[in-house]
């Protein structure tokens, strides 16, 4: 059986699974369980697939390779599925009130210089005529071929989809590459971006976060020079880097040492997650977390995690997708403008709806 017809199977059968497929890569790649257990990960030794929420507080979800039945096949798009029509309105005028108000808020804060960055999210919830998983996963993977794109399902959690460009960690024994990723303006064909100052420093914040959060545990470290890369209809800033581990260095330290990263939570990192857990108006759960493969074994016997940060996705709860967006917001922000970034963002999941 293909791996799109065992989604659907499990789908229908309610047992837990994960499909994904790689930035740039044509291997379609799954977990498929046969009971619904709800596993967790211990110390981040355990080999399988992990699901992480925002709040490190919180258990992060495993579903385990001993336990999982692992399929990689050659990606093949089905250009037959065709993603529902769905009523795509635009956010109320209370939602962008809200937002507006907390953004001030934040700003406020960051000028009296108890803060450097707060990242803001919010969620937009959307009615679907009909909804049909493996339609919304072949529209993601058919759109955003540089992403790490996904479906997630346990019985027990819900059903996750997303499209993100954010690698947290690539892991190969004692080597890793991570990326800070910041900024974001619209992509137009032959235009060459223009950066503001505010994404400029707003990036630099977040390089020097995992920089100097990496020095200490780590040797031969290097920053590559920044870039913008594009992701679906939007662009980024990124800066590449990579080194290794010291010795007595876990993979459980690595990624606490990182994670959340300034690019969705802020800085000081514990203040800033004080004031989105006080002032945001819902649950992130899995929204800026992370997933991905866990400490997997490759032809070489080397032991390789693959983690991205969970943006641009959407939880579907019945006959409502749950879509998740946020921005970074500094002491040159401007509240409209940050509103209509999130507007942007919000696009990615929509269109494949």
């Amino acid at each position: 059986m293909g791996i799109f017809k065992k989604i659907a199977a499990s789908y229908n059968r309610k047992r837990p699974f994960v499909a994904y497929v790689k930035p740039n890569e044509s291997i379609i790649s799954g977990f498929f369980l046969e009971n619904d257990n709800l596993h967790h990960v211990n110390n981040y030794t355990n080999s399988g697939f992990v699901f992480a929420p925002f709040s490190q507080s919180e258990d992060a979800i495993l579903f385990p390779s001993e336990q999982s039945e692992i399929l990689n096949e050659p990606l093949y798009l089905n250009t037959d599925l065709s993603t529902k029509k769905t009523s795509l309105l635009a956010p109320s005028d209370a939602s962008k009130a809200q937002h507006i108000k907390i953004i001030s808020k934040a700003i406020e804060e960051i000028k009296k210089n108890t803060y450097s960055k707060i990242v803001i999210s919010r969620c937009e919830d959307i009615k679907l005529q009909n909804f049909d998983v493996l339609s919304v996963f072949n529209s993601l993977l058919s759109n955003y071929r540089n992403a790490f794109v996904y479906v997630w399902f346990h019985p027990k959690v819900g059903l996750w989809l997303g499209a993100t460009p954010e690698t947290l960690l690539q892991v190969s024994e004692k080597s890793f590459r991570t990326m800070s990723l910041a900024g974001t303006q619209l992509y137009q064909k032959n235009k060459k971006p223009n950066w503001r100052n505010k994404e400029l420093k707003e990036q630099r914040l977040v390089t020097n976060f995992i920089k100097n959060q990496l020095e200490p545990i780590s040797y031969d470290l290097k920053v590559d020079d920044l870039e913008t890369v594009r992701a679906g209809s939007l662009l980024h800033l990124r800066t590449k880097v990579n080194g290794n581990l010291k010795q007595n260095i876990s993979l459980e330290k690595l990624i606490r040492a990182i994670h959340p990263t300034p690019a969705v939570c802020g800085l000081p990192r514990e203040n800033s997650k004080d004031f989105i857990l006080k002032n945001e108006t819902y649950d992130r759960a899995f929204y800026t977390g992370f997933l991905g493969e866990l400490n997997l074994t490759n032809q070489s016997s080397r032991k390789k995690s693959s983690l991205f940060v969970n943006l641009r996705c959407m939880s579907i709860h019945g006959k409502t997708a749950r879509v998740y967006v946020g921005g970074g917001i500094t002491k040159d922000s401007d509240p409209e403008k940050e509103w209509l970034e999130t507007v942007a963002k919000t696009k990615t999941m929509k269109n494949v709806l």
